[in-house]
């Protein structure tokens, strides 16, 4: 599933972005929220890695689709 998410998020990498229209950057957010959740439960296990890594990963996700 992981990997699956991955693959496609790669894919549509530029299609998704804030200049892009009101639905495109709700399906780009939701796919910044989607990511920070597996990074989440992949770092389970260490509770203050599983949130610095997923913050860090919605704060630079939503940074990149504002500038995208």
């Amino acid at each position: 599933m992981r990997l699956a998410w991955f693959a496609w998020l790669l894919r549509h990498f530029t299609e998704y972005g804030y200049s892009q229209g009101l639905l495109r950057a709700a399906i780009g957010t939701a796919a910044v929220l989607v990511t920070s959740a597996l990074v989440w439960f992949a770092l389970h296990r260490n509770r203050p890695a599983a949130v610095a890594a997923a913050g860090l990963t919605s704060a630079l996700g939503i940074g990149w689709l504002a500038f995208h």
